[in-house]
């Protein structure tokens, strides 16, 4: 069979280049016109850019104005299957190289194979076959190097790796070290404005993350990430969560533990929502089953494990809740890159942040340096706040619906950092700080009552302030253990209890006072 009629299909198949893809293309060949072997080039778009229709255009076109072959990695036997759809679709004859090939009696039938690098890597290790005419490498998600031991095989090719984040899954290894140059595609900002992605609205939650452990991956451990994220507080700060942002919503839960995804299972089953969960321990049929039905049931929940960062693509999912804290930016991009997907009736979608990972590298959509991250990965790590930086410059803002319930209040601010400046500057105990908080909740809660019953249950409502007053009060004297935190809250709770009923008791008393009086008045 011929090249023309076997690898490169002449009529047109598959997906229309958009404008910033055409673009890419063309860059991207620019560059690799100059080097012909022994090149190794980094190209960079956002989760849900494209990358797989970009990257099958390559290797179309690589293949037909140079008569050599392309050989693409990838680190999943999902990501495998499908480029090999894709690559199908635009008209590229392919081969898949997965554990069921030993050799390639057929290899002069195929211009282009698809590989995963670990049952590549251990055929060519034990010489169990050759790659032959490999002009160009491509490698999927190029951030995981461990493709770079397949590179010994290919020293005459040329490399180009794709990726959503050019940081190396291996900060021993940076991606400096293993590509000769970075091409930067269009920001998420800028495909945002272009119709291309959806709108992200993220929603933080303050959580305390100080019983958290850093694995030798540079990464949270899954085991302290399971005693936080199934004691008592964080699953009830996880439901209330989605009560309040994405009931009624198609939600993907992500999660760091398997025993984690399980208890989410769990309360929100007993919460009366219909949820699924899915981990890399399901099987297959299992897997198709899943997320078949998650699919079509439009308030369906999912809740996960790791498996459906890469991979998967559901556009009408409407909310990413980040049940987990992350310390790899491109773990962050992935997660959140899952609701991106646009739809003609979809142009946004939430993201609720349990993990505090906002503030550690910013929204989504916020501008990143790739180039800087790229030559400086060390510095760029550096640099982002650790988790005691992040949970002291946490600000709580009362949400809208919440700050309706006190309208008769024209302020329901407190500077609890100002405030405690100024007790320390008239010379006044510290603790007066914390008296003057609950006498100002009081206050609106007073305000906006007609009984001590209402005010109550206002009070009640108030939690998430009280916890976080709690805390600056506590950065404050230098004395933020959780337990010390826990019984100042419960302190504040009772002390807030108490002057309600103080503040009712005296309106009651002026009420009988003034009745007494008006009624020495009718009988004079």
């Amino acid at each position: 069979m011929t090249l023309e009629s076997v690898d490169i299909e002449e009529k047109k198949i598959g997906k229309e280049l958009y404008d910033y893809q055409q673009e890419a293309i063309d860059k991207i060949f620019e560059r690799l016109n100059n080097f012909t072997e022994n090149y190794n080039l980094l190209y960079q778009l956002p989760t849900g850019g494209g990358k797989t229709v970009i990257f099958s255009e390559i290797a179309k076109r690589y293949i037909k104005d140079n008569s050599k072959k392309v050989l693409i990695l990838t680190h999943r036997i999902e990501l495998c299957a499908q480029t090999s759809n894709m690559l199908s679709e635009f008209g590229v004859h392919n081969k898949i190289i997965d554990s069921k090939v030993k050799t390639l009696p057929d290899q002069e039938e195929y211009m282009c194979f698809v590989a995963m690098v670990e049952t590549l890597n251990n055929r060519l290790q034990d010489e169990k076959l050759e790659m032959e005419k490999i002009g160009l490498v491509i490698i999927d998600e190029a951030h995981y190097n461990s493709f770079k031991k397949l590179f010994k095989f290919f020293e005459k090719s040329v490399i180009l790796g794709v990726t959503a984040t050019p940081l190396s899954s291996n900060i021993k290894l940076p991606m400096k070290e293993t590509y000769n140059d970075l091409i930067v595609g269009h920001s998420i900002a800028s495909l945002i404005e272009k119709g291309f992605l959806s709108k992200a609205t993220t929603h933080s939650y303050d959580v305390n993350l100080g019983s958290l452990k850093v694995g030798i991956d540079g990464d949270y451990t899954v085991s302290s990430s399971d005693r936080l994220y199934t004691n008592y507080l964080m699953q009830e700060k996880l439901v209330a969560a989605y009560e309040e942002q994405s009931k009624g919503k198609k939600t993907l839960i992500f999660n760091n533990g398997i025993n984690t995804s399980r208890h989410v299972h769990s309360l929100f089953t007993a919460a009366g929502y219909e949820i699924r969960h899915l981990d890399n321990t399901n099987t297959e049929q299992e897997r198709r089953e899943i997320l078949s039905w998650f699919k079509t049931k439009s308030d369906a929940i999912l809740t996960s494990v790791g498996i459906l960062t890469t991979g998967f693509d559901e556009p009408t999912v409407e909310t990413i809740i980040l049940n987990r804290a992350t310390k790899s930016l491109t773990l962050y991009h992935q997660m959140i890159g899952r609701g991106s997907r646009i739809l003609p009736n979809k142009s946004t979608f939430d993201v609720i942040d349990l993990g505090n990972n906002a503030a550690r590298f910013g929204l989504w959509d916020s501008y990143v340096n790739w180039h800087e991250i790229f030559r400086s990965p060390d510095f760029y790590l550096e640099s982002l706040w650790n988790d005691q930086e992040i949970e002291r410059q946490f600000s709580y803002k009362m949400p809208a619906d919440l700050r309706a319930k006190f309208s008769k209040s024209e302020n329901i601010d407190f500077n609890m950092k100002d405030e405690y400046a100024l007790v320390a500057k008239q010379g006044l105990r510290p603790k007066v700080a914390l008296d003057r908080a609950i006498e100002q909740h009081a206050r609106i809660c007073y305000e906006n009552s007609v009984d001590f019953s209402e005010a109550i249950e206002l009070a009640k409502l108030l939690a998430k302030d009280i916890e976080y007053r709690a805390k600056k009060y506590s950065y404050c004297i230098c004395k933020s253990t959780e337990n010390y935190v826990k019984w100042l809250q419960d302190d504040y709770k009772q002390k807030l209890h108490f002057l309600l009923g103080r503040k009712f008791q005296s309106m009651e008393k002026e009420i009988t006072e003034e009745d007494t009086t008006d009624a020495e008045i009718s009988s004079d």
